[in-house]
């Protein structure tokens, strides 16, 4: 062993010095070659102190096949601590995502918003540079909004043509491209202004991934190295998560913007009416209440009540449909509130979408100020709509994501599941129903079907938000996680959830409950044995002809399993007769034993003691506590049914013989 491993093994103490001796009295091949790895796991080592334990054995002159163990021992230590760390870096990663969120939810600072985004992505993805473009419409190219790391003047005062370089060909397609050799790449089109700012910059391998606003893109995230580098999978998701939240911060800003303008212009209103005193008063209340409603962050009912009050009448914000169609098809063209009767209509739009009106009742006489009053409030209102909607939009993401890990990411900690749910406002140690959701009105145009599932997810999504669950889309429908509460059922729930999501998107829709979960994170499938469950539910509700309707799978009992695509044998025996095996297995009774010969002897308690070999008060006792087991209505003929199959099932699979017949 050499001076310095001697001197490195000294500095760390008597423990961490020799770490592959063994304790005094442990042979070698004990169990001892763990330890050392075990200690260097706990003080989070770095990679290389994982040799050491080997080095010293082999300078100590240990057996061979003590040295093999401490280097089986180290390798699966190692692998430990790379799994840690995975789970460190992903943990991170979600942290940095929802601290993005949580400064894009306060936002203020623009700027500064972004700069954060890149920081953050720059750090987590362990890149010499991040930057951030944006496209400008007026000039028609793209220029660096935002650079970190960056050391080059030319490089970012760069301005690129529309098409051009890497992030031309992110822009053209809106998919994420990466290079590992930028000079080198032909897949698209180099110039002599890009290539000299890359090149000063001294950047090698590029990752540019799309900023989004529907359907346009508005600008690329990179990340870049001045070396050769292949970005995996999930820095290239990670990085796109980051550029989501940056087109929403830069969606924001602008609904900002416009709400400034609108207070701007009802500012501009006020000063032309200062002359006239009633009216400027008016003009002058609606423009402070509006302005603390936005600052505040009020809804679009706070609004109406307060224009209600400066403009002494009842103002209600309503859907588009519940709107007179003339008069709001009017309002919407003209851009100005119109009349109707004794009302005033003024369309809430947001560019070409129409998300309702403010409606003026009972007030045929209106100033033009107060009409223009009533214009700007509905103004307002289309932007705090807006703004509401980027805000659930990002926080259905996140419930989502979390659902998503509950049912797919069998190795998460419990703790860590638990802590993101308690920022979502959800309890997973609270009792659960998993529900399967799925439209039942088919369409042959792929476009309609798609956007009626997502108008699906997105009426499950805020279900969940105000129930306090999780709801996310999968196997082409809606996987929802609702808590139940007390002296509800599983049944109750899907049929309220059926009706609920059936009205908001106006198409039938079927779901199928699990049974009630009471702690979610008890074991690595719970969630996802529950959705399975669910599932098998949904599918005999859709083979019974109960398209629209909602049902828990005890509703089914067996013919849940004679339904269903997949035969759930053992979850059936469960269900039915499960607290009675458990007994048995606990206490060593025979309660099994005796309800078979029981149903076997046509269910007489004589005939069942003949059987048995026991007092007929034995039989009697036993059937007792089978009843407290299994409830009242046990002995019914619908129950009875069930208990029967459940046991021959049971038996069956435990390879018994049946009991004799009489």
């Amino acid at each position: 062993m050499s001076r310095d491993h001697v001197q490195s093994a000294e500095r760390t103490g008597p423990a961490a010095a020799a770490p592959g001796r063994a304790h005094p009295g442990t042979r070698p091949g004990s169990g001892s070659a763990e330890a050392p790895f075990l200690e260097l796991l706990a003080r989070g080592a770095s990679a290389e102190a994982y040799e050491r334990p080997v080095l010293l054995a082999r300078a100590e002159g240990l057996p061979t096949e003590h040295i093999a163990e401490l280097e089986r021992a180290k390798l699966l230590a190692l692998r430990v601590r790379s799994e840690l760390e995975g789970r460190r870096r992903r943990e991170a990663e979600l942290s940095a995502l929802f601290e993005t969120a949580h400064d894009l939810a306060g936002l203020r600072d623009l700027d500064a918003v972004l700069r954060a985004i890149v920081q953050r992505a720059r750090s987590l993805l362990g890149t010499d540079v991040a930057y951030l473009s944006l496209n400008d419409p007026a000039r028609g190219d793209t220029y660096m909004r935002v650079t970190e790391g960056s050391v080059a003047a030319r490089f970012q005062q760069l301005r690129l043509g529309m098409g051009e370089g890497l992030g031309g060909l992110v822009a053209q397609t809106a998919r994420p491209y990466v290079t590992e050799d930028y000079f080198r790449d032909d897949r698209f089109r180099h110039t002599h202004s890009i290539d000299t700012g890359v090149r000063d910059e001294g950047l090698v391998a590029i990752l540019g991934v799309p900023l989004m606003l529907g359907h346009h893109v508005i600008g690329v995230l990179f990340a870049a190295d001045r070396r050769a580098r292949v970005f995996e999978r999930e820095q290239i998701a990670l990085l796109g998560s980051f550029a989501a939240l940056a087109a929403a911060a830069l969606d924001t800003a602008n609904l900002l913007a416009e709400t400034r303008s609108a207070l701007a212009g009802l500012e501009r209103a006020n000063e032309i009416i200062r002359d006239r005193s009633a009216v400027i008063e008016r003009a002058s209340d609606v423009h402070d209440r509006l302005a603390e409603l936005v600052l505040r962050g009020g809804g679009v009912h706070d609004v109406a009540a307060a224009v209600s009050q400066v403009l002494d009448g009842t103002v209600e914000f309503t859907e588009a449909t519940a709107a007179p169609a003339p008069a709001l098809q009017s309002s919407r063209a003209e851009g100005h509130a119109v009349r109707h009767r004794d009302d005033w209509i003024a369309a809430v739009t947001a560019g070409d979408e129409l998300l309702g009106a403010l409606v003026l009742r009972g007030h045929p006489g209106l100033d033009p100020v107060d009409q223009r009053t009533l214009e700007r409030a509905a103004m307002v209102t289309s932007l705090l709509l807006l703004a509401r909607r980027s805000a659930a939009e990002a926080e259905q993401r996140v419930r989502g994501e979390l659902l998503d890990d509950l049912l797919d990411a069998r190795d998460r900690d419990p703790r860590l599941l638990r802590e993101r749910a308690a920022r979502l406002h959800a309890d997973l140690d609270a009792t659960h129903v998993v529900l399967a959701a799925r439209l039942e009105g088919g369409t042959a145009d792929a476009d309609q079907e798609a956007d009626a599932r997502r108008r699906l997810w997105a009426a499950a999504s805020h279900l969940a938000a105000t129930r306090q669950g999780l709801a996310a889309a999968r196997d082409g429908g809606t996987v929802l996680l609702l808590p139940l509460t007390t002296g509800d059922t599983a049944t109750d729930l899907a049929r309220r959830t059926a009706r609920h999501l059936g009205t908001a998107v106006h198409e039938p829709v079927t779901v199928g409950a699990s049974a009630p979960v009471e702690r979610l994170t008890a074991g690595p499938d719970t969630v996802a044995s529950a959705y399975a469950e669910a599932r098998r539910c949904l599918d005999a509700l859709r083979l019974l002809g109960r398209s629209g309707d909602g049902s828990a799978a005890e509703d089914f009992g067996f013919l849940g399993l004679l339904l269903a695509g997949e035969r759930d044998i053992a979850g059936f025996v469960d269900r039915t007769i499960g607290q009675v095996v458990a007994y048995d297995a606990r206490r060593g009774t025979e309660l099994v034993r005796t309800l078979d010969a029981y149903f076997a002897c046509g269910m007489s308690p004589a005939r069942t003691k003949d059987d048995l070999h026991v007092h007929v008060n034995t039989v009697a006792q036993r059937l007792d506590r089978v009843g407290r087991l299994l409830g009242d209505d046990w002995q019914s003929p619908a129950r009875a049914l069930e208990i029967q199959l459940a046991l021959r099932l049971h038996r069956l699979s435990a390879g018994a013989r049946p009991p004799a017949q009489p």
